[in-house]
C-alpha cells in the first residue's frame, strides 16, 4: 500500500487527523487539505490515487470540485457527508464520486470502503479534448481553437499553453513549466520567457498588456481562467486559420482542466 497516495479533503480538523492516522497505520501515504483551494494544490502536486472528499465544504462547491477532479486523471473519489437521503447520495454519485459514505460511520467500514476502491483502481485515461469555453484544446490532433478561430502554434507553444491551462489559474514557476512542458531537460529558465512572449503574440489582443497569460512577480506565469469564464472577447486581431503542425510532443500533463 506504500505506493498508494490518498488525499483527505475534510473541513473538520479532528476527523481529518483521525482518518489520516488510521490510513497511515495500514500503510497508505496520506496528504491533508482543509479547503477546496488547498485541495486543488495538493492534488496537482501529489496526484493521489484516491480523494476522500467532504461534501459539506462550501456546500455546492464540493460537488463542483468533484466534477473538476473527474476532468483530471480520473482519481477515485470517496465522498463523505452528513446528508444521507437517496437524493443526496444520487447527487454525489452523479457528480463523479465512486462511493458515498454517510457520517457518522465506523472506522472499520471506512477502511473497508477505501480498500475496496483501491482494489478496483481505474487505469488513468488522459482526456482527448479540453473545453474552457472560449478556448478548446484538441490533444489528439494537437489543435487549439480560440474564440472560434484555429491558432497556428508550434509544438512547443502548444505544450506550454496546455500546461498553463491545465494548472487552472494556479501560478507556475519557470522551473515547473520547464519540467512539465519541455520534452528534454533545459538549464535556462529564461527559455520560458521567450516562448511566453511568442505565445502572447498569438492569443492576446494586446501582447504588451497581456490579460490571458499573466506574469506573477517573483513566481512565473498563470493562465487567467476568469477571463475565459467571463467570456470576455480577447480574440487577437489576427489569427492564423491553418491547422497547426501535428509533430508529436508529449507534454507532461498537470492535473487541471479548469478552475472549479
Amino acid at each position: 500500500m506504500g505506493s498508494v497516495c490518498i488525499e483527505i479533503v475534510e473541513g473538520n480538523p479532528h476527523l481529518r487527523s483521525l482518518l489520516s492516522w488510521h490510513l497511515q497505520q495500514v500503510g497508505y501515504r496520506v496528504h491533508q487539505a482543509a479547503s477546496l483551494y488547498q485541495a486543488q494544490e495538493v492534488f496537482l502536486v501529489r496526484q493521489p490515487t484516491l480523494v476522500i472528499l467532504d461534501a459539506e465544504l462550501k456546500d455546492s462547491e464540493s460537488m463542483e470540485f468533484c466534477r473538476w477532479l473527474q476532468r483530471q486523471q480520473q482519481p477515485l473519489i470517496l465522498m463523505l457527508s452528513t446528508r444521507n437521503s437517496e437524493a443526496d447520495v444520487v447527487a454525489g454519485l452523479k457528480a463523479g464520486a465512486d462511493d458515498y459514505l454517510a457520517k457518522p460511520f465506523g472506522m472499520q467500514e471506512f477502511l473497508a470502503r477505501v480498500e475496496a476502491l483501491i482494489r478496483r483502481k481505474r487505469t488513468p485515461v488522459a482526456p482527448a479534448y479540453l473545453d474552457y469555453g472560449a478556448l478548446q484544446i484538441d490533444l489528439v490532433q494537437r489543435r487549439v481553437c480560440f474564440h472560434g478561430e484555429f491558432i497556428d502554434l508550434t509544438p512547443q507553444e502548444f505544450s506550454l499553453l496546455y500546461v498553463l491551462a491545465q494548472a487552472g489559474g494556479i501560478p507556475l514557476s519557470r522551473l515547473e513549466l520547464l519540467r512539465r512542458a519541455w520534452p528534454e531537460a533545459i538549464d535556462n529558465p529564461r527559455t520560458i520567457d521567450t516562448h511566453v512572449l511568442s505565445l502572447r503574440k498569438k492569443v492576446e489582443r494586446d501582447p504588451r498588456q497581456p490579460n490571458l497569460i499573466q506574469t506573477v512577480r517573483n513566481v512565473g506565469y498563470r493562465f487567467n481562467m476568469e477571463l475565459l469564464d467571463n467570456n470576455i472577447s480577447q480574440a487577437p486581431e489576427v489569427v492564423h486559420r491553418r491547422q497547426i503542425a501535428t509533430e508529436h510532443v508529449n507534454p507532461q500533463p498537470s492535473a487541471l482542466s479548469r478552475q472549479f
